[in-house]
């Protein structure tokens, strides 16, 4: 069990997970853009890639002027929502929905930095550490800027996915079911 005895040895925590989540991700994206059918989608996580390795590198930015070493904690929420997203590429689907779960999965990859980011620039913005804060802040934006990316491709290809399905024959699945209904 790790000691905290202030908000800088919690920033510190914080800066580890993400160091880790990164360096996990670094490994799971290549196998994303493999599995990928979709060009623009692989060109999307592609890019995403090269800016994850630069916000390792400012993690390891920030580890140095909290005097610290970024490695040396593993991050099990990723390791989670990584295995998560391999579910999403080993499904059997077709190439639409197929691409629709590997965004899904990216998606909360995306929602779970952020919420680590905001974490630790609200931490590094009470310290008063106004460098590592405008550094979180940089990779904050980068990841807004990827969930958003992610969000308008899923939207475009559910479009095409529901045309697809209407071009088949089968009727959209645009009701919604009343989960509030008693069943007898």
């Amino acid at each position: 069990m790790e000691t905290m005895k202030s908000a800088v040895d919690l920033l510190a925590a914080e800066i580890k997970d993400l160091y880790s989540a990164e360096k996990q991700l670094t490994k799971a994206i290549p196998k994303m853009i493999a599995g990928a059918k979709d060009p623009h989608l692989k060109a999307g996580l592609s890019a995403h890639l090269d800016e994850t390795k630069q916000q390792i590198v400012r993690l390891e930015t920030i580890a140095g002027l909290l005097e610290i070493e970024a490695s040396g904690k593993v991050c099990k929420g990723m390791e989670g929502i990584i295995l998560e997203g391999a579910e999403a590429l080993s499904t059997d689907a077709p190439p639409l929905v197929h691409d629709l779960g590997i965004i899904a999965a990216a998606r909360r990859v995306e929602h779970y930095e952020m919420a680590g980011y905001m974490t630790a620039i609200a931490i590094s913005d009470e310290l008063e550490l106004s460098e590592v804060t405008a550094l979180l802040q940089a990779t904050l934006f980068e990841e807004k800027g990827a969930e958003e990316s992610l969000r308008t491709h899923f939207d475009g290809l559910l479009v095409k996915c529901t045309a697809v399905a209407a071009d088949s024959g089968k009727p959209p699945a645009k009701h919604t079911p009343n989960v509030m209904a008693k069943t007898a």
